[in-house]
């Protein structure tokens, strides 16, 4: 088959988890014979560094992008709150795009069109006019529950007025695309039932973030333990608020407990307050140069979301190297695990000192965690099989 794959970033250099995931599709269809052209938008967050793809990618991939300003501009987004418009989805739809889009589909005949993210269906109207191939959406996550959750825990008055606002923009857009698509590829089960909560009835499928074990060794020597680490983009908002939350409440009651424990933290867009004036024992590295390496010197994972939606990509990289991840429950949403057998669910500040804890005093626990979480990605998580998967749901979209 021939895919058109429409990105809302560049899948390469992986520097994120949503880029992870798209690359990861992007690779799976190639090794499987298929042909993949990506037409991506680029932004200032994210640029597209051909220079960092190498000769072979640009190839397989005919990789194209476009440079769209995706920046906030205020008189668009105060345009969007009076008109009831999602500024969020919308600010991604360009007329140089389009344009390059309709140079694609007139130049090739594509047997599917799959859509990275709720950011590209903007694009959908274009599509339709221009092919008749079946439309597929990949989806990360809902992004109006992210909002949502972020209004729910915010406790400016203003500010959770306004995200709220936005969390309602991008439920009625949500609800309104959905069935303009063929069929949803959701990344976890259960936002595949949260799209049939919104009235979906276009086939949806769950086709979770997949991984090729192989290229996650796991490292048995030189691990420093106990430790924690938390890798993640700190410009990701449920991250920053996280790992924020997780300095003023955990840390000061693990702290008590294990004086000489130190909290290794890694990710892009690191904030200079906490490069330049971390707390005692926390270790601030900023980006790194690679994530598996980082995580696999490390032994205990936490992951303190108290907002998010869809998979969380970086656990599943973890959990494939052997580590222990503590996680609150959001965190590990989407995520076929089992706690107390190959994860630890904390939601307050004394469960998450109390996991800590376990895992530190306890050798066979520490251990047993990290063993079956790595089973569970190798029966679960494997790329190959989750990319017949996906090839067999485009399969079915298809005109006899």
């Amino acid at each position: 088959m021939k895919i058109l794959q429409l990105c809302n970033k560049p899948p390469k250099p992986a520097i994120d988890g949503g880029c992870i995931a798209m690359n990861n599709i992007t690779q799976g269809l190639i090794s499987e014979g298929h042909q993949v052209k990506i037409l991506t938008i680029e932004t200032q967050k994210h640029p597209a560094l051909f220079e960092k793809m190498s000769a072979e990618y640009i190839a397989n991939t005919q990789i194209e992008a476009v440079y769209i300003d995706t920046s906030i501009n205020l008189i668009d987004a105060f345009s969007a709150l009076v008109t009831s418009d999602s500024y969020n989805v919308s600010r991604f739809f360009s007329p140089d795009f389009d344009r390059k889009l309709i140079e694609v589909l007139t130049k090739d005949n594509y047997d599917i069109i799959h859509l990275e993210s709720l950011f590209m269906t903007p694009y959908i109207a274009t599509i339709r006019r221009y092919t008749k191939s079946p439309v597929v959406l990949r989806s990360h996550n809902l992004e109006y529950i992210i909002w949502e959750r972020l209004a729910d825990v915010s406790k400016n008055k203003a500010k959770k007025a306004y995200l709220k606002l936005l969390s309602r923009q991008l439920k009625k857009y949500e609800t309104g695309i959905i069935n303009s698509v063929d069929g949803i590829a959701a990344i976890s089960n259960e936002d595949a039932r949260k799209y049939l909560g919104l009235k979906c009835f276009k086939p949806i499928v769950n086709i979770p973030f997949g991984i090729d074990i192989e290229n996650y060794p796991k490292e048995s020597e030189n691990i420093e333990h106990p430790s924690l680490f938390h890798i993640g983009a700190m410009d990701w908002t449920p991250n920053s608020e996280g790992i924020e939350w997780f300095l003023k409440e955990v840390w000061p009651i693990v702290r008590k407990s294990y004086p000489n424990l130190k909290f290794h933290l890694a990710g892009r867009k690191m904030p200079d307050d906490l490069m330049n004036n971390a707390p005692e024992n926390v270790i601030v590295y900023g980006e790194v140069k690679s994530a598996t390496a980082f995580m696999n010197s490390k032994s205990i994972m936490v992951v303190p979301l108290l907002t998010a939606g869809g998979m969380r990509v970086k656990i599943i990289e973890a959990m494939a190297l052997g580590k222990a991840v503590i996680s609150t429950r959001i965190g590990a949403e989407g995520i076929d695990c089992r706690k107390g057998e190959n994860i630890l669910i904390a939601n307050s500040p004394e469960e998450f000192s109390q996991a800590i804890s376990q895992l530190i005093e306890n050798q066979q626990l520490f251990t047993s965690i990290g063993i079956n979480a790595r089973k569970l990605v190798e029966q679960h998580y494997d790329n190959r099989l989750l990319t017949r998967d996906l090839l067999n749901f485009y399969h079915s979209l298809r005109p006899a």
